[in-house]
């Protein structure tokens, strides 16, 4: 009988790059990471809100530091990258989770400003920070890549073609990016959150969200954003290690629930 191997389910002593990790989904991946002994990289658009989110870390004994960082700037990711990789050692898990809201008519005046900057936060930046991460990527012993896409990717609402077009498009790029880098032994996956409490749904009154969540999701109600980090964090453990190319919902059953 072939023997077990024994794998690794621990992320103590990795680095991990979170984008958009002031707040959300990233913030608590952040502290997902760290309390599980990450280095946490803590990135976001305002250095601000990121230093925020790397104090509370610290507090707690864990290791982070923030840094600013817009994903639309191809030359600030390199600077950053290469900042994290030196202040850490290496980098060896890359967490593309900044985003932002892109609702639009299609007939509205400001439709392409909207488009434009939909892909390129949503889809460009991306593929900018992976390949800009790609040499210490290659030199890591469990390099993981996690793009935070979402549902919409998989079904649209109405007034929301930019940014439906933008997540379905991190969709096909995590499996070409999988395809690409398998030789490399890098992994990379994909998450769809269904709805989660988070800054870009809290304008949603409560009376609202219960109504949606009660007649779309299986689970009758809104995700907490550490329920998506877990998911993240489960995706880059050592012993992850034959996961890739997948798109994975986190969404209480929405994308199952036919009525």
């Amino acid at each position: 009988m072939t023997e077990l191997q024994s794998l690794s389910r621990s992320v103590g002593g990795l680095t991990v790059l979170v984008t958009g990790a002031a707040s959300g989904m990233g913030r608590a991946t952040a502290h997902v990471f760290a309390v599980e002994g990450a280095n946490v990289a803590v990135t976001d658009y305002t250095l601000e809100s990121a230093e925020t989110v790397a104090r509370e870390i610290e507090e707690k004994d864990q290791a982070a530091k923030a840094w600013k960082l817009d994903v639309s700037d191809t030359g600030e990711i390199s600077a950053t990258i290469s900042a994290i990789a030196s202040h850490f050692g290496g980098l060896d898990i890359i967490v593309n989770n900044a985003g932002i809201s892109a609702m639009c008519p299609l007939d509205d005046d400001g439709y392409d400003a909207v488009w434009d900057k939909a892909l390129s936060v949503l889809l460009s930046a991306h593929q900018r920070i992976v390949r800009a991460g790609l040499p210490y990527l290659r030199q890591s012993k469990s390099p993981r890549i996690v793009n935070i896409a979402s549902t919409e990717a998989l079904g649209a609402s109405e007034g929301d073609t930019s940014y439906a077009a933008a997540k379905a498009g991190v969709t096909g790029l995590t499996r070409a990016m999988a395809v690409d880098l398998g030789r490399d032994g890098i992994t990379v996956n994909c998450i769809c959150p269904g709805p989660i409490h988070t800054g870009m749904t809290e304008a949603i009154s409560d009376e609202h969200k219960t109504i949606f969540a009660k007649r779309r999701t299986a689970l009758r109600r809104y995700g907490a954003p550490e329920e998506v980090a877990h998911m993240t964090l489960s995706l880059c453990l050592p012993a992850a290690s034959f996961i890739t190319g997948t798109v994975i919902p986190v969404d209480g059953g929405l994308m199952a629930r036919n009525a």
